[in-house]
This record gives C-alpha cells, sequence and structure tokens, in this order.
C-alpha cells in the first residue's frame, strides 16, 4: 500500500480528496497546515484556521484515517509573508497563492510528508496530472482540472518535475457539484461548507489593513490622466528587428505628475494595483476612475475613467530570465525561438492567444488582443491545449 499524505485543510476538496485515495487503497494521513496565528489581521473575531483544523479533524475522524497538525507559521512568514511586503513595497503586486504553492505546500510541506515516509502528497486542487515518456524519459504533465469553471492550474503554474513526480490530484477529474454530492453522501461535515475565499492559510483579511503592519500610511495625489494623453496615439516607428518591435509593444506608459489633475488623496500608493476600482474614494466623475499606474516612489495614484480607457491596455509583456519557469523542461525556448500558445495573466481569466519570444535577457509574449491591466508581480502562465507547460513574473 502506498502511503498518500494529504493536505487536509478543512474544506470540501480536501476532505473529498482524501475519501476517494482511501477507497483507491491507498493508506491515507491527513496533515493540517497551521501558516498563521496572528489574529490581528484577520477580519472581525473569526479564527479561520481553528475551525477548519476542527473540521479537518472530525473528517479524518469519519474516515478513520489518522491526523495531526503541522505548524509552518515561520516559513510562512518567512517565505509568503515577508516576499509580500517587499513587492508591495517595490510597487508590485505579488500572488500569494502561487508561491504559497511553490514554497510551502509543495516544498515545506511536502518535504515534512516524505520524512513521514510519504510516497506521494495530495491535495484538493482542481487539476490533473500525468506522466508520459519522452526519449525514454518519465514526464509529469500538468494539465487543466475538468471542471473549467474551478480549473486551478495557474496556481501551481510554478512546481517543478520533481514536485508533479510526488503529487496527486484526486478530485482533479470531478466537477464541483459531484465533489460536494460525494462529502454528502459519505456524510462529511464539509459538504456544505463554503470555499474559502482571502489569502491562502491566512483567511479573509483587508489587504490594506495587513499591509499597514509593515509598510506605513503616507498621503499623496490622485491623479486623473484623459483618455486623450498624446501617448496612447504615439506613431509606430519603423523596426529595424524583431526586438525592437518587441521593445516597443510590451513598453508600460510612463507618467508625471503634471500629465493630469489632482482629483483625490490616498493613503499609499503601495496600497493600490493596475486595474483597481474600489478604494479610491473619487465620485463626481461621468465614469469610474481605475488605476492605471502607480508610483511609490513618488506615491502617485495615476487614474483613468471607465475600464475602456487606454491606459490600462496592452499587447505584450516581458519576463525575465530569472524569473521564468518551465514546468515542461524539455519544451523551454532557446534564444531566438518562438512558440504559439495560449495564455492568461490572473486566475480566472479566459485563455488568450498569445506568441512566446526568447531573446537573451528573458521572454516577451504577444498576445493577440490587448491585455487589460497588465501587472508586475503578478504571474503570466502559458498552456499547449490544456496542458500548463511554463509560467513567469511580470517585469
Amino acid at each position: 500500500m502506498k502511503r498518500v499524505i494529504v493536505g487536509l485543510s478543512g474544506g470540501v476538496d480536501s476532505s473529498v480528496a482524501a475519501y476517494l485515495l482511501k477507497k483507491q487503497g491507498y493508506e491515507v494521513i491527513g496533515l493540517f497546515m497551521k501558516n498563521w496565528h496572528d489574529d490581528t489581521v484577520t477580519i472581525s473575531d473569526e479564527c479561520p484556521w481553528l475551525d477548519d483544523s476542527n473540521d479537518a479533524l472530525l473528517v479524518a475522524e469519519k474516515l478513520g484515517i489518522p491526523f495531526q497538525t503541522v505548524d509552518l507559521s515561520e516559513e510562512y512568514k518567512e517565505r509568503i509573508v515577508d516576499y509580500m511586503f517587499d513587492e508591495y513595497e517595490k510597487g508590485r503586486t505579488p500572488n500569494p497563492d502561487v508561491l504559497c504553492n511553490r514554497e510551502i505546500k509543495f516544498d515545506v510541506f511536502m518535504k515534512i510528508a516524505l520524512s513521514l515516509g510519504a510516497d506521494f502528497v495530495a491535495t484538493g486542487h482542481y487539476c490533473r496530472r500525468d506522466t508520459v515518456v519522452i526519449d525514454d524519459k518519465e514526464v509529469h504533465r500538468l494539465l487543466a482540472g475538468k471542471d473549467t469553471n474551478k480549473d486551478q492550474s495557474y496556481f501551481l503554474c510554478q512546481l517543478s518535475q520533481e514536485q508533479l513526480a510526488k503529487t496527486l490530484f484526486p478530485v482533479g477529474e470531478l466537477l464541483k457539484p459531484e465533489v460536494r454530492e460525494i462529502a454528502k453522501a459519505q456524510d462529511l461535515i464539509t459538504a456544505d461548507k463554503k470555499d474559502s475565499q482571502g489569502l491562502c492559510f491566512i483567511g479573509k483579511v483587508r489587504l490594506p489593513e495587513f499591509l499597514q503592519q509593515k509598510l506605513k500610511a503616507k498621503e499623496g495625489n490622485i491623479i486623473e490622466i484623459a483618455a486623450s494623453e498624446a501617448q496612447y496615439d504615439k506613431a509606430v516607428p519603423v523596426f529595424t528587428s524583431k526586438r525592437e518591435e518587441l521593445e516597443f509593444i510590451s513598453e508600460k506608459f510612463s507618467y508625471h505628475s503634471n500629465d493630469g489633475k489632482i482629483v483625490g488623496k490616498h493613503q499609499g500608493a503601495h496600497y493600490f494595483t493596475k486595474g483597481q476600482r474600489k478604494g479610491l474614494a473619487v465620485g463626481g466623475t461621468p465614469e469610474p476612475l481605475f488605476v492605471i499606474e502607480t508610483d511609490v516612489e513618488a506615491n502617485i495614484i495615476y487614474t483613468g475613467q471607465g475600464k475602456d480607457h487606454p491606459g490600462l491596455y496592452r499587447k505584450a509583456l516581458f519576463v525575465s530570465n530569472e524569473e521564468l519557469h518551465w514546468v515542461r523542461q524539455d519544451l523551454a525556448l532557446q534564444v531566438d525561438e518562438e512558440l504559439s500558445v495560449m495564455a492568461r495573466i490572473r486566475y480566472r481569466q479566459k485563455l488568450e492567444k498569445a506568441r512566446l519570444y526568447q531573446v537573451d535577457s528573458g521572454m516577451y509574449i504577444v498576445f493577440e488582443n490587448n491585455q487589460s491591466a497588465i501587472t508586475e508581480g503578478q504571474f503570466v502562465a502559458w498552456y499547449l491545449k490544456d496542458e500548463l507547460v511554463g509560467s513567469g513574473v511580470i517585469s
């Protein structure tokens, strides 16, 4: 009997994952990760990890599997929380869920599981993994979940072949309603539990409040840029090389305080992100204002009216070599190679046609259609059919 350690989160997906593995004949152990116990930043008196850990324990009892809790809060603070503060301070917008999977669930947690004699680690993610043989070598593929509405492959875009080799995703072949049906049929306490919202493992937090612990509030101007701003209609030069063209189309707009008019005040540019609409507290404009750029050095937020404001849209982005990751290393591009893919720049975005161009310093990704709010620090992930083959941090 192969031993599998399931990351029991206290939610319905990991509960059903544990049940399915037991049914398939694995020796299953449930492990709950406690990654946060600073209740000063969670909303109201909810203590999500306590409730979740109790639910996970009750599920383990119901399934008749051993259960224990591991405290990873130190590693979580170091690898996720500190990284988040650092990125926000630089004016980038990190994705803690992607990092949490790479650094905590499939690294720290996986090492603990393997030290307990596990052959595999399993989670309740909606994605699939299979293994093919290419040139006499086993290659693990990360595939989208069958439930296209719940597919979570994007959150696992930074996993490596070594991590995938030891991972199982039991609910990846199911639709969410089927998962709930199984939980009901097995009388699991999590059957009707709502999906968790908020930061991976921290629970429900108000991000500005969370960030204010480290990043001090600092008043600055909100400046509105008109849709008629000259740089949006810049003439396209004649390019002498493909590289020149790629640099031109991926270049972001840059603004100065005298490019627009002051329409309000904010409490810190680092609390805001591109594409954000809520929290600006500026009224009286015909259309709502959206953040089109933040300048943390000058502490200015640049905004534009309406979700179609040209300042929100770009066709291309760049990922530096240091932040480029291929799940399928055998498909990695060499300098001057290119590849047609489907890509997304955020979870829940539908996949868009794009082309990858590898240069000596990194990779350009050019979309067929203009993309709204391409945000530095977020992850772009690219697919061939339903297989996620690589990802990178938007530079």
